[in-house]
């Protein structure tokens, strides 16, 4: 906040400080035993320019003077098994105060309390969850529509960033210069040939095979990765079944898991070295950046 702005806040403050009706109404708020809390949403007036008006700004607070029958109220409710914020709210009082107030009573979670703040959280985090997603659609929306065309620059990094991300890579101990990627994502399936087409790959070269769990549903695996590539499921290797463990608790099960697609290029040394020449420069180009 900006000094000007400050001196504007403060000649506020007075100005309503000065109010001689508005003083008399939190005078006469603060004896009847309202809250600061009741006062501020009555008023519409802030904390500090409350304690002003009743001469204790700077002093600290003195202990809120709370009616009996208020006090009573409060007692009562904490004993029915409301919670200390679901007092204050219905009371318009200050959570600090209604801990004091009940502070000795005990208080037990029931059954039916326990389920409603359950169902009020599973209910909250539906709305959050849809707010979400209205956030994300948003997001991309505007992304997509400002993206424009992919260029082969820009598809020949994404390949190779790609790839080095998910593809099997040649290590110290094993060197071995060929192209094998593996995925789920049909997107980055597609992603991954496309940038194979601009290197110049023949797809005659291009070997595939399914790789899932043997309780799923192979042959349908099977075509829907065709599909998705543009081949015959004749060009398919036999598909590689992982061993079903029924202690394991999967969440990819069901007929849309439709397990992972690899795709190994024949003789692919040169366009194995292409890949880690590019991932070289671009992480480069990270470490070198300000």
């Amino acid at each position: 906040m900006t000094i000007g702005s400050n001196v504007k806040l403060w000649s506020m403050i007075e100005r309503l400080v000065d109010d001689t009706e508005l003083a008399a109404r939190v005078h006469a708020m603060r004896t009847d035993g309202k809250t600061y809390v009741e006062i501020k949403s009555e008023l519409g007036i802030g904390a500090s320019t409350i304690s002003r008006i009743l001469g204790v700004y700077g002093k600290g607070r003195a202990r809120p003077r709370v009616t009996d029958e208020l006090r009573g109220r409060a007692r009562a409710l904490r004993t029915d098994g409301k919670s200390v914020p679901e007092i204050a709210q219905e009371l318009g009082m200050a959570k600090s105060t209604v801990w004091l107030i009940t502070k000795d009573i005990p208080w037990t979670l029931t059954e039916d309390r326990a389920e409603s703040r359950a169902a009020a959280a599973r209910a909250g985090w539906r709305d959050r969850k849809a707010q979400t997603a209205v956030e994300r659609d948003r997001i991309t929306s505007g992304i997509l529509e400002s993206f424009g065309e992919l260029t082969d620059r820009e598809l020949l990094i994404a390949g190779a960033v790609a790839y080095w991300a998910e593809g099997t890579k040649s290590k110290p101990w094993q060197t071995r210069e060929l192209l094998n990627f593996i995925n789920s994502d049909p997107d980055m399936i597609r992603l991954f040939l496309r940038w194979l087409d601009l290197l110049g790959v023949d797809p005659a070269r291009r070997k595939y095979r399914v790789n899932i769990h043997e309780s799923a549903d192979v042959a349908a695996a099977t075509a829907h990765w065709a599909e998705v590539v543009g081949v015959s499921v004749e060009r398919f290797a036999r598909a590689t079944l992982k061993k079903h463990n029924p202690k394991t608790v999967r969440k990819n099960t069901g007929v849309e898991y439709q397990g992972c697609l690899v795709i190994t290029v024949a003789k692919s040394a040169p366009e194995y070295r292409m890949m880690d020449g590019l991932w070289s420069a671009v992480a480069g180009a990270v470490r070198s950046r300000r």
